[in-house]
């Protein structure tokens, strides 16, 4: 049996503070806790309510009907205790590298760096596909400026607003999140009013949960079509984890990460499940508004809600903001914790006087404008590659925290058992379980014609760069 690694390695690691430090001071890192406890409540809450929820539930719930509602509680689950495992090592030990820097201590210096630049691979083209997401509508809205031009706009914007403090960030998503927050918590109580008959003035009829049943059952393409949904649903949780990154630039690090473990229960239950209650109950699972006009506009004008389009445009160009936002401050703190673990360019590794990563942010944000310009020059072959490559990550990133904190809280609890402020729960039984959960996922996609190509490719770049990182290692260990 493998003996556990010493804590020694934890705290010699080269990262963010263990216990509180002042607000706006620095911490250990260089980087300045500039993040307000508000902004931490706020990242947490809308860190979990992706542009994918608005725009992508419509394709899973016409592919498993109401059972969709089944799928979301699956991936909900997973992720609740994914979170509650990476909850447990970042309250112990913040870092600006989070679970990349727990797999270097738990796994090897081959495991932090993979799912390291895995993941900051990831967000870099994610702010491809949300600052074309955002040009969309800022096109239709001013159509005099191109497209390309609000993708540059955007970008630019927001890559000004990460460079000037991690105070802006904070405060830029402190308001994009709660505009996401207030309209989803709106949704769900006007929908829930109007499922049951009680709003007035409402178009709906209200059927309570007749419509669970009443068109095929409440699984009407079959019990297989539920894992169809957890595959069409799993990737738009993405984002849970960036508490856990932005936690390390605030005054009270270990406040910040159990308040945001324990609420993230209830943030799945209302946001997502609550939300996607409200469509199908209060319409047809088969209606094809659903797909046509997206499921929460659909929802929207079946109650009678005056130009439910253009308020779900606004909603949906804030979640992309917010999601451009913080995919553009997450890519930037990995780089840097890759920098100062030496397994990224030293540059990185640098912060200005107000305790920024600047060359962090911008090596992150040069190659988000190259994916951006592949996404208008080659959308079918080199940008659809790119998509399809980094799809899958967050199910690698899933299993990383997992097999981490299996390592890792032996030796916590054993050497330094006052920093368990957060355990996981039955450990290790429902870490086990985890593991399986998500290895199922990732078994059932390559089985599945859908999500083949999509894993194949990921799986594909993921054993490159480990290759990479083996070679690195090895090479460095001999010199």
């Amino acid at each position: 049996m493998t003996s556990q690694p010493p804590l020694a390695k934890v705290e010699d690691l080269p990262d963010g503070p263990a216990g509180p430090t002042p607000a706006g001071g620095q911490g250990s890192d260089g980087l300045q806790a500039g993040l307000k406890n508000r902004h931490l409540s706020m990242i947490a809450i809308g860190g979990v309510i992706g542009a994918g929820l608005f725009v992508g539930s419509g394709a899973g719930i016409a592919a498993a009907g109401p059972a969709i509602l089944v799928s979301y509680a699956l991936v909900g689950l997973i992720v609740v205790l994914v979170m509650r495992m990476l909850g447990e090592m970042a309250a112990a030990r913040p870092s600006s590298g989070s679970f990349s820097a727990y797999a270097d201590m738990a796994l090897g210096r081959w495991a932090g760096f993979s799912i390291g630049w895995l993941y900051w691979f990831f967000w870099v083209v994610v702010l491809a596909v949300e600052a074309t997401a955002g040009a969309v509508i800022l096109n239709g809205w001013v159509p005099a400026v191109p497209q390309w031009g609000w993708a540059l706009i955007v970008m630019v914007v927001l890559t000004g607003t990460n460079l000037a403090s991690v105070g802006s960030y904070g405060e830029f998503e402190f308001w994009f999140a709660g505009i996401k927050v207030v309209a989803i918590a709106a949704f769900v109580l006007i929908g829930v009013l109007a499922v049951f008959g009680v709003l007035p003035g409402s178009d709906n009829p209200g059927t309570g949960f007749a419509n669970l049943t009443a068109h095929g059952g409440f699984l009407p393409n079959g019990a297989g079509s539920i894992l169809t949904g957890v595959l069409m649903v799993v990737f738009s949780f993405m984002g849970s984890e960036i508490v856990t990154l932005a936690a390390g630039e605030s005054a009270d690090p270990q406040r910040a990460v159990r308040k945001a473990t324990n609420s993230v229960i209830w943030r799945i239950a209302v946001f997502y499940l609550g939300s996607i209650f409200v469509v199908v109950a209060l319409l047809p699972w088969d209606s094809a508004s659903i797909v046509d006009e997206g499921s929460y506009v659909a929802a929207l004008n079946s109650i009678g809600i005056p130009h439910a389009g253009q308020i779900m445009n606004v909603i949906v160009l804030t979640a992309v903001l917010s999601c451009l936002n913080s995919g553009l401050y997450t890519a930037s703190r990995m780089a840097f914790s890759l920098g100062r673990r030496g397994d990224a360019p030293a540059s990185f590794a640098r912060v200005s006087a107000r305790g920024v990563p600047r060359a962090a942010i911008l090596g992150s944000v040069v190659f988000g404008f190259a994916a951006v310009w592949f996404n208008y020059q080659w959308p079918e072959t080199v940008f659809q590659f790119l998509l399809n490559s980094s799809g899958a990550v967050a199910l690698f990133v899933w299993l990383v925290i997992c097999f981490s904190q299996l390592r890792l809280r032996g030796v916590i609890s054993r050497e330094t058992p006052e920093q368990l402020v957060v355990r996981m729960w039955l450990f290790p039984y429902l870490t086990w379980a985890t593991v399986a959960g998500i290895v199922f996922v990732i078994g059932y996609m390559l089985l599945d014609e859908a999500g083949r190509t999509q894993m194949a490719l990921s799986l594909l770049v993921a054993v490159l760069v480990v290759a990479v990182s083996l070679v690195r290692h090895r090479g460095a260990a001999r010199g």
